[in-house]
């Protein structure tokens, strides 16, 4: 079976500045892929080649179609991207968010399926989404984009500002979601611990090229990329 997602050779620029340098890595059918790095090291900007966000060349193939299309045509082509930062829409309501989530699926929007994951939202949706906790709000940009169906969902760093207890959560919903949904997914995320516990397979970057890959327990077991990311 073909990859879900496929980068063959990609680099991407901003400007004179080349960030990624042949850039080739795969993600499968219901697979959990994680990127880890350094800052700098080419994590976001390889989602922003996937999702079409930044300057890019080579192939970009998504459910078995060389891609060339922005950030709307891979939408609707089953791909879900929540950025670093989360993304939301401060001065919407809960419930709004959501509604522009639902903008991109065909036919009707089923809030339930989003509620069995997220409960809380079905007491708070008029509450104004800016008011929200850290969590609160990563846990809204996830429902959001589950809210579309996507065959892959892309995060890039949705630890970032959390407590420790809160990321353990948001990371058990994306894995119940991967499990109970087959939703693949491809997260960019610093604490690499956290990341390889959920992954299947995992890709490193160093300056704009990976450096290795391998499955999580293999890179758990390398001694280099224990004393550099998992602090061991």
């Amino acid at each position: 079976m073909a990859p879900l997602l496929e980068l063959r050779d990609v680099n991407a620029r901003y400007g004179q500045v080349q960030a990624l340098h042949g850039i080739s890595l795969t993600v499968d059918q219901g697979e959990i892929v994680a990127l880890l790095g350094a800052n700098g090291a080419g994590k976001t900007t390889t989602l922003r080649a996937v999702s079409g966000t930044v300057r890019r060349d080579g192939e970009v193939i998504f459910a078995d179609k060389r891609r060339t299309g922005g950030p709307e045509a891979m939408a609707r082509a089953g791909l879900a991207h929540v950025p670093e930062g989360r993304g939301i829409f401060a001065e919407l309501s809960v419930r709004e968010n959501l509604r522009m989530g639902a903008y991109m699926r065909r036919g009707r929007s089923d809030f339930s399926a989003v509620t069995a994951y997220f409960p809380w939202l079905t007491e708070r949706g008029h509450q104004q989404a800016g008011t929200l906790s850290g969590g609160e709000q990563q846990m809204l940009a996830l429902a959001r984009a589950f809210l579309t169906r996507p065959r892959l969902l892309m995060l890039d760093e949705p630890s970032l500002g959390l407590a420790p207890l809160v990321t353990r959560e948001v990371f058990r919903v994306v894995g119940e979601l991967n499990a109970n949904e087959g939703v693949a997914v491809l997260v960019v995320e610093q604490n690499a611990a956290i990341a390889l516990d959920i992954a299947h397979r995992a890709y490193v970057l160093e300056t704009g090229h990976i450096a290795s890959s391998g499955t999580a327990d293999e890179l758990r077991a390398n001694d280099s990329i224990r004393a550099a990311y998992l602090g061991y």
